[in-house]
């Protein structure tokens, strides 16, 4: 959210952040590596990745530990899991909307706002649950 609120402050076109195109994943990856630790387990391949036209990423994660210790061969290897989490948009703006004039968003829930570039504070962003869902795609 903070490109987000660098882009509409400094003028750019910034209607892109709410398509997605503008994500690099550097909080995905934090994201990524910090629910890996907290499950005993590194995050071994990260990157990004398209659904259905959305953008995501894709993580392959390994477990720190081995599945057993026991005389049954194959226990002692480690577990592996990937996915890929999707970050979809949940407000329309008009696609012709001009990014240096008052853009007006519908989201998801009924829920409406607007910014205004030539009066924007970043206090006045929503949370980002407002402007986009993540949820698994695979």
């Amino acid at each position: 959210m903070d490109g987000l609120a660098l882009s509409i402050g400094e003028g750019d076109d910034w209607l892109g952040w709410l398509a997605g195109d503008e994500f690099s994943g550097a909080g995905a990856r934090q994201a990524a590596d910090a629910l890996a630790a907290e499950n005993d387990s590194t995050v071994v391949g990260f990157g990004p990745a398209d659904v259905n036209g959305y953008p995501g990423f894709r993580a392959e994660i390994k477990t720190n530990y081995t599945v057993g210790d026991s005389i049954i061969p194959g226990t002692d290897q480690h577990a592996k899991a990937e996915a890929t989490a999707v970050v979809a948009p949940r407000c329309d703006v008009d696609p012709s909307a001009d990014p240096e004039k008052v853009v007006e968003f519908d989201c998801a829930g009924g829920e409406s706002l607007e910014i205004e570039p030539d009066d924007f504070v970043p206090g006045d962003l929503p949370d980002a649950s407002v402007l986009f869902s993540v949820h698994l795609a695979d």
